[in-house]
């Protein structure tokens, strides 16, 4: 099997690659938002002799392609270090696997301590908050007088704390993309913060100093504290969210079984995996993991192999057949011969295009920071020219001051920050009640887009188990039937066991002289009786004639009946797709299956177009080749074979019945095995991205309103902030529509 990293998307930038080119992969730290992504994308791109960069915030990765005679890796490194941000090399040779384990570890860090974070802000803010409305708290003027309470003093020591242990990365940061001339939303958030507690700081330390002017000394040091709590929390979130990304790469690491039994000089003694060797023998037994990629050397068994070929089926392994590392060895034993290892194993190979896939992916451009690269330097402009304007023209220095903050308070991006999260709080809810988890804004922004859905046949479209569709067979004969199947551990054995159960026929007594050839049937003796259960070719060669299509029985060498045993489409499928097609979307069916298979389901379903007999890899490739043409692409699947396909898809589904690494791999999981949650979860984000829209118009038509009149004088810091949360609640009470979203309806037939 072949599994080469995933090849350019419509997301990759379009440059041309001429000559002698390498690929480099290049940890980047310090990126926090998507102008961040942007800073490090222009300056590699900007780079003489790169020929074509992605950043990836998610992965916090920078895949280069560059021409090694022009550009040394440690000057790609020097180019995103000097825009203000870590770079670093991988260790050459490293099995991706290893490395993912360490990301992983630096990952749960960094979500344990932002998440500790976010709780003890959000604490004192509140805090802060309880003592700022309490009565006479504040400052109370007599005659002229400051009569200074201790409450000030409480706040300034709590809002302190909160800007230096909690908002310390965020002042950074905006001091950081400040020195590189790249101001983002960590500016506008430590500006406004900043100037809060600094006039409230000042306020508490000189009170009499303001009044004397006429300014009545309050305070905003509870506004500085919840605008970090806020902002922390939402990093926090952002940071869980990563790590649900990535948990599908751990599960697919957990494939791996730590430990090999290798046989030296004819004894066996267990070792770690990472400590085998090429050509070392290692010994299978029933129900274990294989733990590495070889061939088999002797012994029989049948091994399930869904995390390649997704399909339900346990494959026949003898002398001669190569096996997969992660794979699930059946009832049988053998050895097999190592062969490829570490980096070059099939299993670290799904890791690393996993990686890829995710690396490769469009990075959502956050719309509040793609608007603050403008936005930021004009309020900044802004707040410095009301601030000259006030003191050169008869203003003075304190009233210049005062109109300057308020500039900065009414700038500071609480609606803009509120805009999207919160309809994503609240879709993300009301998909849960549609029986959907989605991950996140990213995910909505996506599906939102959706043109095409491409569907996994097996466990997706269909139930992904064998059942008995159809039979013309004797209670009496289906009793002896099931008695040689209760030795089988067979899908297939499985599938008559359940059919006589659901028929209220109890199997026969157990068989004995039972016989398994693989691929054709088994054979036994019950209650006296020799009985057959196979294909065709099974009993003509025991000398049964037999002329029927499916699995046949025969009994004392007489054809006794036949039953069809199918992976029968759900009934939801159907309707779900002709409503994706009423919505303007393509569907097309993608497995591994055979052709004439998929053909079947294909036309059951209602599904026009089918790619079919393709591996993981063929899987990535045509959503590529579909990305190329212009499409948005969603990806819908069950198997651990799919996971590649839903880290490469635009927006992806998995369904919950699958297996866990492809419910880590999607964007969505589905919680009901239903293919009319997939149009819900399209339409949901449609209506989604429409509240967002509007949210961001309002907290835009918000600043370009109140931002005028600060300037100007007419908004004092006090009314500024009150004016700031109401911007707030138009944006959250919009956002709260979306709880009465109804979804499309679909009719199962």
């Amino acid at each position: 099997m072949s599994l080469m990293p995933p090849g350019r998307t419509k997301h990759d930038h379009a440059m041309p690659v001429t000559g002698h080119t390498e690929t480099l992969h290049i940890r980047v730290g310090g990126m926090t938002c998507a102008a961040c992504q942007s800073h490090v994308q222009h300056a590699l791109d900007q780079t003489p002799g790169v020929e074509k960069a992605a950043v990836s915030l998610m992965t916090g990765e920078a895949t280069v392609v560059f021409d090694p005679q022009a550009v040394a890796p440690p000057k790609l490194l020097e180019a995103i270090r000097d825009s203000g941000y870590e770079a670093q090399l991988p260790e050459p040779g490293r099995d991706p696997i290893a490395e993912q384990e360490e990301r992983e570890k630096a990952q749960a860090e960094e979500a344990r301590w932002l998440g500790i974070k976010a709780v003890v802000s959000l604490a004192l803010g509140a805090v802060a908050m309880a003592i700022s409305m309490r009565p006479g708290a504040m400052q109370a003027i007599h005659g002229g007088a400051v009569d200074w309470v201790w409450a000030n003093w409480v706040l300034f020591a709590i809002t302190a704390f909160v800007i230096v242990w909690a908002g310390g990365g965020i002042f950074r940061g905006a001091f950081t993309a400040t020195i590189h001339g790249s101001p983002d939303m960590n500016t506008l958030v430590a500006l406004g913060a900043g100037a809060a507690f600094a006039y409230s700081a000042a306020v508490t330390a000189a009170p009499a100093w303001f009044h004397a002017r006429g300014i009545e000394p309050h305070v905003y040091y509870e506004a500085a504290a919840l605008i970090l709590a806020f902002v922390v929390s939402g990093r926090a979130l952002e940071a869980r969210a990563k790590r649900h990304t990535t948990a599908a790469l751990r599960k697919l690491i957990g494939l791996q079984p730590p430990l090999a039994r290798v046989e030296h000089d004819g004894r066996e003694q267990e070792v770690p995996v990472r400590e085998l060797h090429p050509g070392d023998i290692v010994v299978v037994r029933p129900g274990e993991k294989v733990p590495v990629d070889g061939v088999v050397i002797d012994g029989h068994s049948w091994v399930n192999e869904a995390m390649i070929t997704g399909e339900s089926y346990p494959n026949s392994k003898s002398s001669g057949s190569e096996v997969i590392g992660g794979t699930v060895n059946g009832n049988g034993a053998f050895r097999l011969r190592a062969t490829a290892l570490g980096e070059a194993s099939v299993l670290a190979r799904i890791v690393a295009q996993m990686r890829q896939a995710q690396a490769s992916r469009a990075p959502i451009e956050r719309v509040a920071d793609r608007i603050s690269r403008v936005f930021v330097p004009a309020v900044l402009v802004l707040a410095a020219a009301t601030f000259g304007g006030w003191a050169l023209y008869g203003g003075g220095y304190t009233q210049a001051a005062t109109a300057a903050l308020a500039v900065l308070i009414i700038a500071c991006p609480c609606a803009m920050g509120l805009a999207v999260p919160t309809a994503v709080m609240v879709a993300s809810g009301r998909a849960a009640e549609l029986g959907l988890l989605v991950k996140g804004g990213e995910a909505l922004e996506a599906l939102h887009r959706v043109d095409t859905v491409l569907l996994d046949k097996t466990g997706t479209v269909t139930y992904g188990v064998p059942r008995v569709t159809q039979a013309k067979i004797p209670d009496d004969v289906l009793r002896l039937a099931a008695g040689v199947e209760r030795l089988s551990e067979h899908p297939v054995a499985q599938a008559v066991l359940e059919y006589a159960e659901k028929r209220g026929v109890n199997p026969g007594d157990r068989a004995t002289e039972f016989r398994m050839t693989p691929g054709r049937g088994v054979s036994g003796r019950v209650e006296g009786h020799q009985v057959m259960v196979g294909n065709e070719e099974f009993l003509t060669e025991a000398g049964v004639k037999a002329s029927a299509a499916g699995l046949l029985v025969a009994v004392d060498g007489l054809f006794s009946g036949f039953m069809l045993v199918n992976d029968p489409v759900r009934p939801s499928s159907a309707p779900a797709i002709e409503k994706l097609k009423e919505m303007g979307i393509e569907v097309v069916m993608v497995t591994g299956d055979r052709a004439e298979n998929a053909a079947s389901v294909a036309l059951m379903a209602g599904i026009d177009r089918i790619v079919a007999g393709v591996l993981p890899e063929g899987k990535v490739a045509e959503i590529q080749r579909l990305q190329e043409g212009g499409g948005v692409v969603a990806m819908v699947g069950d198997g651990i074979n799919d996971a590649p396909a839903l880290a490469a898809a635009d927006a992806s589904f998995a369904m919950s019945s699958g297996t866990d690494i492809a419910m880590e791999a999607g964007d969505v999981t589905l919680l009901r095995p239903d293919l009319a949650a997939v149009v819900h979860g399209i339409a949901l984000a449609r209506a989604a991205w429409r509240i967002i829209r509007q949210n961001l118009f309002w907290a835009l038509a918000y600043n370009v309103v109140a931002i005028p009149a600060a300037a100007t004088g007419h908004l004092n810091p006090v009314i500024a902030s009150a004016a700031m949360a109401a911007s707030s609640v138009t944006v959250v009470a919009n956002s709260l529509r979306l709880r009465g979203f109804r979804a499309p309806k679909v009719d199962v037939r």
